[in-house]
This record gives structure tokens, C-alpha cells and sequence, in this order.
């Protein structure tokens, strides 16, 4: 914790219980994830240093001051970035990827010309992992084939920075060697940056995951979905993975965290046997069905 952060938290007045209740009912009423007691003091830190920052002296006040208005709009989205954006990196599970990559590869060989190969990273943060996934499918596909990666998130924060695709030069040694010289070139300020080849084939957008039924995306491949279901209550993980499974396309799989869901079920899917990753096949859907998701 820098100097800083510790002189403000040290000023702050502790959120109590009945604040603690009212700001954690606000989040997840809005963004569907749960605060738990354990991040109370991670809350009451995020929400007074922004207090600082607009001159807001109490969490009442602050509180009023998100709800109310288009500029409460404004300020809750702030404070969403605040609240959510997690450390990540490149190539963060090496089974995870490899696994991606070996499935990208049967789809490709076993699509027709002129389809894409359709990626979607779930809570993409600032987009270390959707670049990822475009290096490996950049890879995967056969000659002449296209794919498509797209990455959403609910902060704007971390999308303006992943759009950006420019990162430190620290990010490349998470970077396996053969993804380097196909997707890495030198950035500003001593930085790296992605190859323009592959920053073309992602795209970025906000999403809230509560809106999730509302977002037109269909017929992905593979939907990566890992380190965003532990933010949410049991009951909501089940009803997003569901929403999940209904955008895969058939034999599309759906990759998620280790440890993430356990008591989940979807007739549709079938558990791939990997002892390494948990992941889930779509099954093969009747024409009349299919017809009417797309």
C-alpha cells in the first residue's frame, strides 16, 4: 500500500455496518457481483480515495451522489472501475491456453471456407487475455481462414487501455517465445505493443454481465470465462453460464475457472475430459432450435 493510500485510509471513518450493507446491495443490484464481508476494508479504501479525490466527506453523501442523475451515472461508472479492475496477464493459465489452442485447431480444420473462427473473452480486463487468445488462434487457423476475438468487460477504464494494445515491456516475459515474433512489436515509451494483424481481428465493448441476455453475440466457438464467476453469488454463476452455453455454437466449448462452479448442470453441454481444465462442449443442436438463436 503506497504512502498515499495509507495517509487517506488512515483519515477515513470506518464504514460501518449499515453503510457496508447499503454500498454492497448497490453493486450487486447493479453489476450482479458480490461484495463479502472479507472486502469490506478493499470497499471502504476504493470508496475513500474517490471521496478524496471529488471532495465527498462522508459515504452517505457519496452514496447520494452516485445514484442521482446523469452525472451520478458518470460517477458510478468511475467508481465501477474502481471497484473491479483485477490483475491479469498473458498467458495467465498455460493449460488453460493450451487446451484453447488445440480446440481451435479441430474447429478450423472442420470449418467451411469463408467462416471465421468466433472467440469471446468474458471479463477481458485490459486485454492481456483477449490479445492472447488472437495470438493463438492467429495460429490455429488454416491458410486463408479468418477468426474473430472479442473481448467485454464492465469497466470502460480497462477497455480504453486494452484498445490500446500497447502494455510495459515487463508483459513480454509472460509471453511464450513462438506467439513473440508473430504479435509483438516494440511500443512507446520502451513498451511493447500488438502487431496490427492481430489488434484488427479483436474487438472490445462494455458489458454488464446482467445484461448478458441482451447481448447479440451467438455462435462463439469458444467463450472464455475464467476468473469472473467468483464474483457472484452460487445461484447467479449457474443462471450466467447457462446464458454462456445458449451463445456457444454446436461442439463450441466453454472454458472456465478451476473451482469456479461445482454444482452446475446444462443438458445442452457435455464436461470435456481434461484433468487440467474444466471446460464444457456444446452438443449438436436440432435445425429448428438453432434457427431461432440466430
Amino acid at each position: 500500500m503506497s504512502q498515499q493510500i495509507r495517509s487517506v485510509v488512515s483519515t477515513l471513518p470506518e464504514l460501518d455496518d449499515e453503510q457496508f450493507v447499503r454500498w454492497q446491495t448497490l453493486l450487486e443490484d447493479r453489476t450482479g457481483m458480490c461484495m463479502p464481508e472479507q472486502r469490506r476494508s478493499f470497499l471502504q479504501t476504493s470508496l475513500g480515495l474517490r471521496m478524496k479525490e471529488i471532495g465527498c466527506e462522508s459515504y452517505s453523501s457519496y452514496f447520494d451522489k452516485v445514484v442521482s442523475g446523469p452525472a451520478g451515472a458518470i460517477e458510478w461508472n468511475t467508481l465501477v472501475d474502481r471497484l473491479t479492475v483485477q490483475e491479469t496477464r498473458f498467458f495467465r493459465d498455460r493449460d488453460a491456453y493450451e487446451f484453447a489452442e488445440s480446440h481451435c485447431r479441430e474447429v478450423s480444420r472442420n470449418l467451411p471456407d469463408g467462416q471465421a473462427l468466433e472467440i469471446w473473452s468474458l471479463g477481458c480486463s485490459t486485454g492481456e487475455e483477449t490479445y492472447s487468445l488472437a495470438m493463438i488462434a492467429d495460429q490455429a487457423v488454416k491458410k486463408g481462414q479468418t477468426y474473430a476475438v472479442t473481448g467485454t468487460d464492465i469497466s470502460t477504464f480497462v477497455l480504453r487501455k486494452a484498445r490500446s494494445a500497447e502494455y510495459s515491456r515487463s508483459a513480454l516475459d509472460w509471453i511464450p517465445e513462438p506467439y513473440r515474433k508473430a504479435g509483438i512489436e516494440p511500443g512507446g515509451s520502451g513498451g511493447i505493443r500488438i502487431r496490427d494483424n492481430i489488434k484488427q481481428r479483436c474487438c472490445f465493448t462494455q458489458v454488464n454481465i446482467l445484461n448478458l441476455g441482451a447481448f447479440p453475440l451467438r455462435s462463439q466457438h469458444l467463450i472464455y470465462c475464467q476468473n469472473v464467476l467468483i464474483y457472484f453469488r452460487r445461484w447467479r454463476r449457474r443462471e450466467i453460464l447457462n446464458m454462456l452455453v445458449e451463445r456457444l455454437a454446436p461442439g463450441g466449448v466453454l472454458l472456465i475457472g478451476s473451482g469456479e462452479i461445482v454444482d452446475w448442470r446444462n443438458q445442452n453441454v457435455e464436461t470435456c475430459k481434461n484433468g487440467k481444465v474444466t471446460a464444457f462442449v456444446r452438443k449438436q443442436l436440432d435445425t429448428t432450435r438453432e434457427t431461432e438463436w440466430r
